[in-house]
């Protein structure tokens, strides 16, 4: 029976790679990538030049059950995603919930680079409970999402594009209040790494002024309880510097 290793790659730095998952990577029988373009330049740094094929959200219903025979076969197959951890806001769970009900299919997901676990601790909020919403729905379902949130009183994480940025905030502001505060960490361990913190309306005022760039993670503090949140005098900017 082979096995399927779930492995995370960079969200930025190419050095975030683990020893680990470059072995893991070298020895498969299949590397399951989400863009086979994107992976091909983290695998030719890493003189990786095992089989590769597209495993990707338009086609995972059609293409795990091939994977799943090939297991069942007795190859080894590592499947990753354009950056991070797969399943995590990108594609994963169908293939492992598959591998899981089939019995004997052995997953083992390593250890590695996630964008939301930086920013959260980063971001200066409560950290020892906290929820994770990833991405919210465009269109429909998005304003119910929001408002069941209301109440929330865990730390709440997203991820956002650039693009929507400024109207997500907005949207948050209007359903949690301006004065709830806030976390935007954007270009995870890259050159131009950086933290925005304050109130929404602070962030919101920021954003207006600053076009926001590269791949985002908002961090918003839960509702406080009737507790006066933690006074921010100024808005607080990280910014990561190559050394």
């Amino acid at each position: 029976m082979g096995k399927l290793y779930v492995v995370p790659t960079p969200v930025g730095n190419m050095e975030d790679m683990t020893f680990r998952a470059i072995r893991v990577l070298k020895e498969a029988d299949l590397i399951l990538a989400e863009d086979t373009r994107t992976s091909s330049v983290l695998l030719h740094h890493y003189d990786i030049h095992g089989e590769l094929q597209s495993h990707h959200k338009f086609n995972e219903h059609h293409t795990t059950e091939q994977v799943v025979q090939r297991l069942l076969s007795g190859d080894t197959v590592a499947l990753i995603s354009d950056a991070g951890t797969p399943g995590i806001s990108d594609p994963g769970f169908l293939l492992v919930r598959e591998c899981v009900r089939r019995g004997g299919i052995e997953v083992q997901t390593l250890p590695g680079a996630t964008a939301f676990v930086p920013a959260l601790v980063s971001s200066g909020l409560p950290d020892e409970r906290f929820c994770f919403e990833g991405f919210l729905p465009q269109k429909k379902g998005r304003q119910t999402r929001l408002e069941a949130l209301r109440d929330e009183v865990r730390t709440m994480i997203f991820y956002e594009s650039p693009y929507r940025l400024l109207k997500t905030l907005q949207q948050f502001a209007d359903i949690f209040g301006e004065d709830r505060h806030v976390s935007v960490c954007r270009e995870i361990s890259k050159i131009h790494e950086e933290s925005v913190r304050g109130t929404l309306a602070e962030v919101i005022q920021h954003f207006t002024e600053v076009e926001p760039r590269g791949e985002i993670v908002i961090v918003v503090a839960g509702m406080s309880n009737g507790e006066k949140p933690i006074k921010v005098q100024n808005l607080s900017k990280n910014k990561y510097k190559k050394k």
